[in-house]
């Protein structure tokens, strides 16, 4: 590698990469899609919504390179559908960000079997099924010196018991964590598969009602103080994504300001 500078973007650059973020309109996807497009790499970001596509199509390029297709990843289909789109616009695949996920929060005498099927399918059939799709993509991109990557947005819920009703989400995260690690074996060397396990970030998934910003209370637990930020995610999943992040796999990072891994 060069030297000074150079040798700072050879060892954490992401530029010309080719990057997928599922769930990249909003919250944490959103924030790691805009770390990578702000680090000059090619990035594609789904959501449902038309209107959410369009919208983080124009906020999001307007400072690199950023493209939104609407896909419903919850299905095999949906997952076939859209790595075929893909495939039609990039001849390989880089990075591939499986963010997109669901909450369902209900007593338990109450927890139905529709809110529980909803979130495993959106946190863990999507994305296992979505690897399986876009693994061609990935293999034309990755080599053991150079490998591509997969980075799936956990949870420190897949590490301690949660303290609210959210069974099916907490189990759906630590489904995925051990999916992660068997992947990362299996597709190794020519590609890595890693966890990002954040802790508490303000998102559009979280509808308890606390107005977290201005409650301190729900601090108490964490002991750097704040909420994980998005130059925190953003940056964990570029370190991922990076030349300096090509010797880990089946890594789970987590990105909690210390809530989980200090108990």
């Amino acid at each position: 590698m060069a030297a000074n500078g150079s040798y700072i973007e050879e060892l954490f650059g992401v530029q010309g990469k080719r990057v997928v973020v599922t769930g990249g309109v909003r919250g944490i996807g959103r924030a790691i899609a805009q770390g990578f497009v702000d680090g000059g790499a090619d990035v594609i970001v789904t959501s449902r919504g038309a209107e959410d596509c369009v919208k983080a199509e124009a906020e999001l390029g307007k400072t690199g390179r950023c493209r939104a297709l609407r896909a419903n990843l919850s299905t095999v289909e949906g997952c076939r559908t859209f790595a075929a789109e893909i495939g039609s616009l990039l001849p390989a695949l880089d990075v591939l960000v499986n963010n997109a996920g669901a909450q369902h929060e209900q007593p338990l005498p109450e927890f139905t079997e529709e809110g529980w099927d909803q979130v495993h399918d959106v946190n863990v059939k999507a994305p296992f099924f979505l690897v399986q799709a876009l693994l061609p993509l990935l293999e034309a991109a990755g080599s053991a010196e150079a490998p591509a990557r997969v980075i799936t947005v956990g949870s420190v819920n897949a590490l301690r018991a949660a303290k609210r009703d959210v069974y099916a989400y907490s189990s759906s995260k630590a489904a995925v964590h051990h999916l992660s690690t068997h992947l990362a074996a299996r597709l190794a060397p020519d590609i890595t598969v890693n966890v990002l396990a954040p802790g508490m970030f303000v998102t559009g998934i979280r509808r308890e009602g606390k107005d977290y910003p201005r409650d301190p209370s729900v601090l108490a637990e964490v002991p750097l103080g704040r909420f994980v930020g998005p130059s925190d995610v953003a940056g964990a999943a570029l370190y991922l994504a990076s030349a300096a992040g090509s010797g880990l796999t089946g890594v789970m990072l987590p990105v909690d300001c210390g809530l989980a891994t200090t108990r």
